[in-house]
């Protein structure tokens, strides 16, 4: 991981010319700051939506009007720029992500959410094609480690924080801990790191060892200093030889899981907030008729005792699993979505990507502030 850092520096002429590196001290490099009117503090209701079809609202945790812990979030791959790497222009891609992914979590923590010269979506088509390509990774991470510092400098003020990304933000945040945050000052004040859609490997059969030396994985919700990691795919499909995750060919290390529902393991319900229109991306996936003849005009459904999920490691790929509980007879939908489609066909090396956040949203909504309060309990018995 220290690699990356000395990747980052010979990246300097790339990224001379993607314009100049972001300026944390302005308020408009950040996609999301506490006290603002900006992508996280948008509507956020949620429609229940039972089996029989009949709806309700579904209560979100109650807003503190002081909340005493921070969200760092670096936001996955959705710029529609059509360069390598984006511009740090706040466009509807990075606002509809935020508002799908984390404006949730204002109710329990003061949200931050730099912008950042991340890999577009065209940078990662052309390599995914094998075109030729000049999208530069390390200008992504340049961007977020100096969000971080600036974060930490001017206002965590002590306070402890959660750093919450996924897929593309969970990789750069993974080297951000690896290089800034492990064995340093800093980890005094992570409560947790939440980093779904990306592998974190493990050494099979040990927390912690493999991209981590320090954190381990979380094994309880009342744990603090830990790592939350999962990849989603249907409980129907085995991710194939070529996944891009929940497989890795290091020999002796394992695809990190762990299930936000049911740290300890095993199954257990999950708590889906799902959105009831566009998802983190437009992949022209049409939205589910919810239940028939019910009517949802929140932006966010969920659906309770649809979802079962369960960390599994089966046919060299671990993975959370997701069952659908699914009944023809009842009007309520069987379909969830969350599938990366290209060209109208599923991507299966993908899984459930699109939703590994959303599937759980709920679930990590509620671990935060027992992971807040086992943190707070460290803290005190430091002092």
């Amino acid at each position: 991981m220290r690699l990356f850092l000395i990747a980052a520096l010979a990246s300097a002429t790339s990224a001379l010319a993607e314009g100049p590196a972001p300026d944390f001290a302005n308020d408009s490099a950040w996609l999301c700051r506490p006290g603002r009117s900006d992508a996280c503090a948008v509507p956020i209701a949620v429609t229940a939506v039972a089996a029989n079809g009949t709806t309700r609202p579904d209560a979100l945790p109650t807003p503190k009007m002081a909340p005493q812990i921070d969200c760092f979030y670096v936001y996955p791959t959705v710029s529609t720029d059509q360069t390598p790497n984006s511009d740090l222009v706040i466009d509807a891609a990075e606002r509809n992500v935020a508002r799908v992914q984390f404006a949730q979590m204002r109710q329990v923590c003061r949200p931050y959410a730099p912008m950042y010269r991340q890999v577009t979506l065209k940078g990662l088509r052309d390599a995914m094609t094998g075109q030729a390509t000049t999208a530069d990774r390390a200008m992504a991470y340049q961007d977020v480690a100096a969000a971080f510092a600036h974060y930490m400098k001017h206002d965590n003020q002590g306070r402890g924080v959660i750093l919450y990304g996924h897929s593309q933000g969970s990789g750069v945040l993974k080297a951000l801990i690896a290089n800034e945050i492990e064995g340093k000052p800093a980890a005094a004040q992570v409560i947790a790191a939440w980093l779904p859609g990306t592998n974190v490997l493990v050494p099979e059969g040990k927390p912690v060892g493999g991209d981590f030396k320090v954190m381990p994985l979380c094994t309880a919700a009342d744990q603090a200093g830990c790592i939350l990691s999962w990849v989603t795919f249907r409980n129907t499909a085995t991710p194939p030889a070529s996944a891009r995750f929940a497989r890795t060919s290091q020999p002796g290390m394992k695809v990190a899981c762990t299930n936000p529902a049911a740290l300890r393991g095993g199954k257990a319900m999950m708590r889906a907030i799902l959105p009831a229109g566009p998802s983190i991306v437009d992949n022209s996936t049409p939205v589910p008729v919810w239940a028939s003849g019910a009517s949802v005009t929140t932006p966010f459904v969920s659906l309770p005792g649809l979802l079962t999920g369960e960390c599994i490691d089966e046919g060299g790929a671990q993975r959370l699993s997701i069952i659908t509980n699914a009944d023809s007879a009842d009007p309520r939908t069987d379909e969830i979505g969350g599938d990366v489609i290209v060209a109208g066909q599923v991507q299966a090396d993908w899984g459930l990507h699109l939703i590994d956040v959303n599937v759980a949203l709920g679930d990590l909504l509620a671990l935060a502030p027992a992971q807040a309060a086992a943190w707070s309990k460290l803290r005190q018995a430091a002092q």
